[in-house]
């Protein structure tokens, strides 16, 4: 028998994982998420991008950093790491807020719409996943690490995440980094086969 070296062994994702993040028929489970999550995010933009302390001088963003990295007497601080406390306390001291609150408060309600469109479902996620994480860092729990969770799912589903969306037909011509789309040249030496999402048979009795 042949020696057999690791280049010939092939990983495979088990059933379990690729029904749940590349199977069509899951395509209403995160249609499901994707609604819950985009509205959540954009009912917290909406509310920030009509309010002047985000958007006129972002005194509301300089509020919560201020206090977010104060370190109590007694007690435990609210940022746990150092590190970020010291990543905010540059912000703060720098006046980040003027222009940092903007940014905040513009893409949340970006992040909602693309969730709820499914338009680049799988980029719009992990962005929300970053500012969930964020707030986390800076001791805000709130609905964070739920919001983070299904964040992950919708990246690890992001094939078929927007299926039932607007990636269905931005996807396949915009395509990916590893695999050009219908209107982009194709680059040589990358392939161009399908898609692996899985698309399963319908049969039926005539």
């Amino acid at each position: 028998m042949a020696n057999r070296t690791r280049h010939d062994y092939e990983l495979k994702d088990p059933k379990i994982a690729t029904f749940l993040f590349s199977d069509t028929r899951m395509a209403i489970v995160w249609l499901i998420a994707r609604f819950y999550l985009g509205w959540q995010w954009l009912d917290a933009g909406r509310h920030k991008v009509t309010d002047d302390g985000w958007m006129d001088g972002g005194t509301a963003l300089r509020g919560f950093w201020e206090r977010i990295v104060a370190v109590p007497e007694e007690g435990r601080p609210a940022i746990t790491y150092g590190w970020y406390r010291d990543f905010i306390q540059f912000m703060l001291d720098n006046a980040w807020y003027t222009w940092f609150a903007k940014v905040v408060a513009v893409g949340e309600v970006l992040i909602g719409l693309a969730l709820i469109l499914g338009l680049f479902t799988g980029i719009a996620a992990f962005l929300g996943a970053t500012l969930n994480f964020n707030f986390m860092l800076a001791g805000t729990a709130s609905t964070n690490p739920v919001l983070f969770l299904i964040a992950l799912g919708l990246i690890l589903a992001w094939k078929i995440a927007g299926y039932i969306g607007l990636d269905a037909f931005i996807l396949p011509r915009v395509g990916t980094p590893w695999q050009p789309g219908f209107v982009w040249p194709h680059r040589r030496g990358v392939s161009t086969a399908g898609s692996s999402i899985n698309h399963p048979k319908v049969t039926g009795t005539k």
